[in-house]
């Protein structure tokens, strides 16, 4: 059996976005439980030189949106980190997650072996294959900040555990 660019990544990410605007949901249900003041959980880390769960919730976004759109050879969409709250927040994931459900799998089949570049600040560059792209940077990426928010939200006292982080498994 051969798996799809596509079925590698749109599946995957669009069932990611889905458990974090899960544990994301709980955290508002938590907060407004214990009458937090609405920004302790956005500016939450889990240590302090780490980033706090608002740019988390951001990177693990921006992540998703880039890569697909990099795979299906377009310009991801540049949207501002502006988010305060977790309703920003809840907004910012399902933003992605509706972006991300608008690709068609002709979009990202085939994209294997196209070249993707990543410049990032201080000369650090990388050059991958599609599928290398996804295998080491998205997913490691993705799964780094989804579980560092999960991390954070737990650390506060929402009470998530390992299911919330896989989701309902089909």
């Amino acid at each position: 059996m051969t798996i799809s660019m596509y079925q590698l990544t749109v599946p995957v990410f669009a069932h990611t976005l889905t458990n974090l605007l899960s544990i994301l949901n709980k955290a508002v249900a938590f907060a407004d439980a214990k009458k937090l003041d609405p920004s302790v959980l956005p500016n939450a880390r889990l240590a302090p030189d780490m980033y706090p769960l608002k740019k988390q919730v951001q990177v693990a976004s921006d992540t998703i949106k880039g890569a697909v759109a990099r795979l299906a050879g377009i310009e991801a969409p540049s949207w501002p980190d502006t988010e305060e709250t977790m309703a920003e927040l809840i907004a910012r994931v399902q933003k992605t997650l509706d972006y991300v459900n608008g690709f068609k799998p002709e979009q990202i089949n085939d994209s294997e072996d196209n070249t993707v570049e990543l410049n990032f600040p201080g000369g650090y560059n990388f050059t991958f294959t599609g599928l290398s792209f996804v295998q080491m940077m998205v997913m490691p990426n993705l799964y780094f900040h989804f579980t560092t928010t999960y991390g954070i939200l737990r650390h506060n006292g929402v009470e998530v555990g390992k299911g919330d982080l896989l989701g309902k498994i089909q």
